[in-house]
């Protein structure tokens, strides 16, 4: 038995890195995943740089020639505004304009709040920023001038404040780096079922389809050791899928400079093993999950179709836990994909987790991969199967 699952295996693991087209698909497909995080970080790392001069389109500057000041003293650099500021902003050649209104003085004088507008688009991440910068400038400058403003009445400021709220903040560095790099989960669970999808549906589908399935199982050999050997080759494939992503998200997460964004990754050989802990069963259940479905598709382009729909499983709970993060029970690390998930998640934040829910991870993993690959077994012993479908 171990002898032909062996030779099975080696069988197709030969055929499939025969064809570079397909290893190159396999492989490409995981850097999908590290390539958008290192754009969009080094991107979103650019708009909130600290040392990036903050500038501010003005209108009406010469109506608070004080407030002109102390933002020029603060480091703002003022810019005279275009007439089509509106249109500029919508567009996003304009990150925000300050309007000074004509009465601005008399109601600085007259002691009445006196109104400015900051007009911006906050729909633009890139404008964020911007007015991240300025408006605490213009708080402080209101705050400054009602200090003085009592001070000069007489009144302490403190009386003006009669509380103040110091909020303590427990979260770990390691966990405000999770909240923000919540895609590195979604990333590797979905490079688990990227990584072996093209052999799982050439090995099944594709052999019915050029009517080699059949002179195989033609010969005195249990079905149960043809789709062990070539459930191997897929959950090896989708091993080195996973070690590729993995890879790629440290070598990123590495150079892209997330200190800008305030977030200190830290991935020591505890995160990572810790990762792949997680993730490396789920290639055993993504694997025979896509082979019986290969093997019930009526042909492979019907079996690549199921299989594209199935790729958007393990997308669900990510973007859930992502959108509305739970308070994780023991239960639930036993349901494959959420189980690695929030296990990912989790060993990415610094918790300390246990070993009882990879344990319970990987059983549950190995439950269903047995599962999928019984039922494809006794698929292979219907003649409608291998002799195709009408």
């Amino acid at each position: 038995m171990r002898r032909l699952i062996a030779t099975v295996f080696r069988k197709e693991m030969k055929d499939h890195l025969r064809d570079r087209r397909s290893v190159m698909s396999a492989l490409a497909g995981p850097l999908i995943g590290p390539l958008i995080f290192a754009v969009m970080f080094t991107l979103m790392a650019s708009w909130f740089r600290e040392g990036k001069p903050l500038e501010v389109s003005v209108i009406g500057r010469e109506n608070a020639p004080s407030l002109m000041a102390f933002l020029e003293r603060h480091g703002a650099i003022l810019k005279e505004t275009p007439k089509d500021y509106e249109a500029l902003i919508q567009a996003g050649e304009l990150d925000a304009v300050l309007i000074i209104p004509a009465d601005y003085g008399k109601d600085f004088t007259s002691g009445h709040p006196a109104a400015v507008q900051l007009v911006v688009d906050n729909s633009r991440n890139q404008a964020r920023a911007t007015v991240r910068r300025l408006s605490p400038l213009l708080e402080g400058y209101s705050g400054m001038i009602g200090a003085q403003r009592l001070f000069a009445r007489g009144v302490s400021p403190e009386l003006a404040t009669p509380v103040r709220v110091d909020e303590v903040d427990l979260a770990t560095p390691e966990r405000m780096a999770a909240n923000i790099l919540n895609m590195i989960p979604i990333f590797l669970v979905f490079a688990a079922f990227m990584g072996g999808m093209n052999v799982a549906i050439d090995t099944m589908a594709g052999e019915r389809e050029r009517g080699s399935l059949e002179p195989l199982l033609l010969n005195p050999v249990h079905r149960g050791a043809v789709v062990l050997g070539k459930w191997l080759t897929t959950v090896v494939l989708a091993w080195v899928a996973i070690g590729v992503c993995l890879t790629a998200f440290l070598l990123a997460a590495s150079h892209v400079p997330l200190q800008d964004l305030g977030v200190k990754a830290r991935f020591d050989v505890a995160a990572v093993l810790g990762m792949l802990a997680t993730v490396v069963p789920l290639a055993l259940v993504a694997s025979a999950g896509q082979m019986l479905v290969s093997t019930y598709a009526r042909s492979f382009k019907e079996a690549q179709t199921y299989i594209q729909l199935l790729l958007l499983l393990p997308m669900v709970p990510g973007m859930l836990l992502a959108v509305s993060p739970i308070q994780s029970q023991l239960w639930m690390y036993a349901i494959p994909i959420f189980s690695q998930q929030l296990l990912v998640g989790e060993v990415m934040r610094g918790q300390a987790v246990g070993p009882l829910p990879f344990l319970l991870g990987a059983l549950g993993c190995v439950a269903a991969a047995a599962l999928c690959l019984t039922l494809t077994t006794r698929l292979l012993s219907e003649e409608r199967i291998i002799f195709g479908r009408s």
